[in-house]
């Protein structure tokens, strides 16, 4: 394994362990998620600066780690790549919805080409295990990325994209009646208060 990427896995494995997360629903130790997606990135021929950046993904969202820690510990390339993954809201800046209404505009701002793939590898993964563990929550967080896909991959056609669109009906489909009515609604509610902000 290539010395950043291999660094980069033990710096997240380390970082998501001394909080204590796990995989929600399989108790597994946390660094099982960005394995996984590091090596969907992998065989969507990233980079090496993609793979680390993928690993971890999501030490500056959910650990101690800073973006100033990344930056020293593996350059301004990683550090700007997991920033830019990196949900911005707070739990002070409102509901889930309005909070995922920032974190979405903030990722259009953010990504680009090869940050893009990264977070569709994220989605890919995160989906089937949501999906498989929780038709509830599911409801509501493939509505999210619907939406998502919709706003911030519209334009990409193809390829990864294309399998996150296809991961995404095949999730709702595996919903009852009343889960996908949820899923509407929160789409609607999404719609709607995303509208509410470019009317401001």
């Amino acid at each position: 394994m290539d010395i950043i990427i291999d660094k980069a896995r033990t710096y997240a494995t380390a970082a998501h362990g001394a909080v204590g997360q796990r995989r929600k629903y399989t108790n597994e130790p946390y660094i099982t998620h960005p394995t996984a997606v590091a090596e969907l990135v992998r065989a969507h021929g990233g980079t090496r600066d993609m793979i680390a950046a993928a690993y971890l993904h999501d030490v500056i969202e959910d650990t101690q780690l800073t973006f100033d820690d990344l930056k020293e510990a593996f350059g301004e390339s990683i550090a700007w790549k997991v920033d830019a993954l990196t949900n911005k809201a707070g739990k002070e800046d409102g509901n889930r919805v309005q909070r995922f209404v920032i974190n979405c505009r903030a990722l259009i701002n953010s990504l680009d080409e090869e940050t893009m793939v990264i977070k569709l590898c994220d989605l890919l993964h995160n989906t089937s295990s949501i999906v498989e563990h929780d038709h509830g929550f599911a409801a509501i967080y493939l509505a999210e990325k619907e939406f998502m896909m919709d706003e911030i991959f519209g334009l990409m056609k193809g390829g990864l994209s294309d399998i996150v669109r296809a991961k995404l009906v095949w999730g709702y489909e595996q919903l009852s009646t009343s889960f996908k009515a949820r899923h509407l609604k929160h789409l609607r509610t999404i719609q709607t208060a995303w509208g509410e902000q470019d009317a401001a």
